[in-house]
């Protein structure tokens, strides 16, 4: 049990963050519903009790837009036909297929905050691992379909790579900031994918749009369910699977133990003979190449067309996940379920409530706030009172 606590210490702060996110976002929807409040002067009770079913209504709504309705599950269990199973799982299925890129991007994000390097680029580097991708799907399309699935994936890891190389190298050699680097390579990435799609290789027949030839025509990850309107492929698991090895090169291997290092202090890691320049090229490699994987499924299997927006901003949330998980592996997966969760259900909350979806992002925005100033959350919520010198160990282990 000891082990377990632990383990669950340095989740205590993010988790407590969410719950007063939500808390905070209740009170917002609170004074935004006009119509309850409108009612105040005539009938209080009555537009109290209204207000909080509108509370209880979108976050009841949010809830059921992310993992899905009890009633069609147990209608599916009864009868089990696709459509109906189709009907039951397909809320959590795009949770996970919109939390799939955000794992990639946020992975990509922690192994380069882990080794003291702050990667903007993750963006710029999604985006060129799936046009690398495109490229390589569109240029073996008369091939098997594995053939091209595996040429297309190390196209899009190389490309990501690259790009991320580049301000690796210029930091280790040059000192250039690799913040102002990075941020720069995101607008030449939109560039070279936009240059790329207008010509007549990658470019749909027909289209005056910079879009690609439709890749599903000739290859695709295949779907873990092969059930109607479900979009869950593959690429999920190989998310997780990274999340996995990105903790054991960080935590098990030397290499790791190096970046990490490097992370916590570049003098003492270059007095104990390590490479700094190495670790900071290498950090900046890794993490192009999951964003580049990312990329890679993104555009082979969820949106199987490439273009400028095949990113919404993945690698710019990646940095609030980072944030939020503490640049834990195990902690990007639970943050980018979240935050997969929250888009995935705030489209029927405000279907049901009209509530606007601008809230999601304002509740992202709290969750953020409340895990970057852990001392609000210990004043909150008095850790130092409780059970007396073990609460401190528990708050310190939250913050770290």
């Amino acid at each position: 049990m000891r082990r377990v606590g632990r383990a669950l210490r340095p989740a205590v702060i993010p988790i407590l963050a969410v719950i007063t996110a939500f808390i905070v976002g209740s009170f917002f929807i609170l004074i935004t519903d006009f119509d309850n409040l409108s009612k105040l002067g005539k009938d209080p009770v009555g537009a109290i009790t209204g207000a909080l079913g509108t509370i209880g209504t979108a976050y009841y709504s949010m809830l059921i837009g992310a993992l899905g309705d009890p009633a069609k599950l147990g209608a599916a269990i009864s009868n089990p036909t696709p459509r109906a199973m189709a009907a039951a799982i397909r809320p959590i299925t795009e949770t996970l297929v919109a939390s799939t890129p955000l794992i990639f991007a946020g992975l990509a994000t922690a192994i380069s905050f882990r080794s003291g390097v702050f990667n903007i680029g993750v963006e710029g580097q999604f985006v060129l691992g799936a046009f690398g991708a495109t490229v390589a799907a569109i240029l073996l399309k008369d091939q098997p379909m594995p053939l091209i699935l595996l040429v297309s994936t190390i196209a899009g890891i190389l490309t990501g790579a690259a790009w991320g190389w580049i301000p690796g190298f210029l930091k280790a050699r040059t000192g250039a900031h690799e913040v102002i680097t990075t941020i720069m390579l995101n607008y030449v990435a939109a560039q070279i994918v936009l240059f790329g799609l207008r010509s007549d290789l990658l470019r749909k027949e027909g289209s005056s749009e910079p879009i690609s030839k439709v890749l599903s025509d000739f290859v695709r990850i295949p779907l873990i369910f092969n059930l109607p309107a479900i979009r869950l492929h593959w690429g999920f698991v190989v998310a997780l699977l990274m999340a996995v090895v990105v903790s054991w090169f960080l935590f098990k291997t030397t290499k790791g133990y190096e970046l990490r290092a490097a992370g916590f202090n570049l003098n003492a890691a270059r007095y104990a003979g390590m490479s700094a320049g190495g670790a900071i090229v290498l950090a900046m490699t890794l993490s192009g190449a999951l964003a580049g994987l990312g990329g890679s499924m993104e555009v082979l299997g969820t949106v199987p067309q490439m273009s400028n927006d095949i990113s919404s901003g993945y690698g710019f949330n990646a940095i609030a996940l980072a944030l939020l998980a503490g640049n834990r592996p195990a902690g990007i997966v639970a943050a980018s379920l979240l935050f997969g969760a929250l888009r995935t259900g705030g489209g029927l909350m405000q279907v049901k409530t009209g509530i606007p979806l601008d809230l999601l992002f304002f509740i992202q925005a709290l969750v953020i706030m409340f895990v970057a100033a852990p001392g609000l959350i210990r004043v909150l919520y008095r850790f130092d009172r409780t059970r007396g010198p073990g609460a401190e160990k528990v708050v310190e282990g939250g913050a770290a």
